[in-house]
């Protein structure tokens, strides 16, 4: 059997020093997440990044920069993610639009906060991606290429 890890993308928005969360209903009750979400097929990782955002906060983005790739191997499941996280800037909100099914509410919270809810974190990529954050990792979006 062929083994492959899914493919994710993450942004990490900042805005007056709250950072852009989801709340989601999981098998395992509420959990916060980055805005994040699945690569699609012939979809590059920008704009999957940009898609997921909006899809599930009602915000448009403009992504800044990489801050990191990720790899995960869920615990209890057969499972690995490659999760490849952004940063961006809010464009516009769009509050009229219904957020992806799932979705309980986004939410703007500050580090702190963040790291308080660390138990109820989606997976230990919340917290990573959001510390390297702070910590000043950035990569050019130039590193990435779509070849179509």
């Amino acid at each position: 059997m062929d083994w492959a890890p899914h493919v994710t993308v993450a942004t990490i928005v900042e805005q007056d020093g709250r950072f852009l969360l989801v709340e989601e209903r999981t098998e395992d009750g509420p959990r916060f997440n980055q805005p994040a979400g699945h690569l699609e097929r012939d979809e590059s990782l920008l704009a999957a990044a940009v898609r997921e955002t909006l899809e599930e906060t009602a915000y448009s983005i403009e992504l800044r920069h990489l801050v990191g790739i990720y790899r995960w191997d869920h615990p209890s499941r057969d499972l690995a993610y490659l999760r490849f996280a952004f940063a961006g800037r809010v464009l516009a909100h769009h509050p009229e639009r219904p957020l992806d099914h799932g979705i309980l509410r986004a939410v703007w919270l500050t580090p702190d906060e963040i790291r308080e809810q660390a138990p109820r974190h989606r997976s230990p990529l919340v917290l990573r991606c959001l510390e390297d954050h702070l910590s000043g990792r950035r990569h050019g979006l130039e590193l990435l290429h779509h070849v179509a």
